[in-house]
């Protein structure tokens, strides 16, 4: 998709360590019209898995979930807790992972609630990189029975090997936009 593309080596800074700072259309103030066709796109690419629900984890995967939720025809959209609230009742699924961006490990909660065997789930995460997340994300569509139909993200960094680590999965992986090299201050977009 040319206009991401466009707009993350417009507006992208590399901070160093694989950290891609993209907040001012994605991780702090969002585009909406930018985010509302990466949505279209991402719905168009699994339209074909038939999803019944759609997966991310708080905070900036939320915006491109809700985007391909609705273009999907307003599929409930689900976000993984970082934090208990106390309107979350017991059991509850959680997985950890580490995160690049917050140092230690950060814990994903699903409430039961809203997640159920019969559900077909397409996971949206803003980046994919180490993968870690996504897994972790993937282990609790596992736990609840569900299927796990697809994983998409706005941005893969391909030099994480993020893909490799999701493969155990056998669904399809799509990214809307790679970054292929971040070194010596470089952000280099397929």
């Amino acid at each position: 998709m040319e206009a991401l593309r466009a707009r993350i080596l417009r507006d992208g800074r590399n901070l160093g360590r694989g950290i891609l700072k993209i907040d001012s259309f994605l991780n702090h103030q969002v585009d909406a019209e930018l985010m509302e066709a990466v949505g279209e796109e991402m719905a168009h690419r699994f339209v074909a898995v038939k999803p019944t629900l759609v997966l991310t984890a708080e905070v900036s995967g939320i915006i491109p979930a809700v985007m391909t939720g609705k273009a999907l025809g307003n599929l409930p959209v689900l976000y993984a807790r970082k934090h208990k609230p106390i309107t979350m009742e017991e059991p509850v699924y959680v997985d950890g992972a580490p995160s690049h961006t917050k140092g230690g490990e950060v814990f994903l909660m699903v409430s039961p609630e809203f997640l159920h065997e019969s559900d077909r789930v397409l996971i949206v995460d803003d980046f994919l990189a180490t993968g870690r997340t996504i897994d972790a994300l993937g282990r609790i569509v596992a736990s609840s029975g569900a299927e796990l139909v697809g994983i998409t993200a706005v941005v893969e960094k391909s030099f994480e090997s993020g893909r490799e680590l999701l493969a155990h999965w056998g669904v399809p992986i799509e990214s809307i936009a790679t970054i292929t090299d971040m070194s010596n201050g470089r952000i280099v977009v397929a």
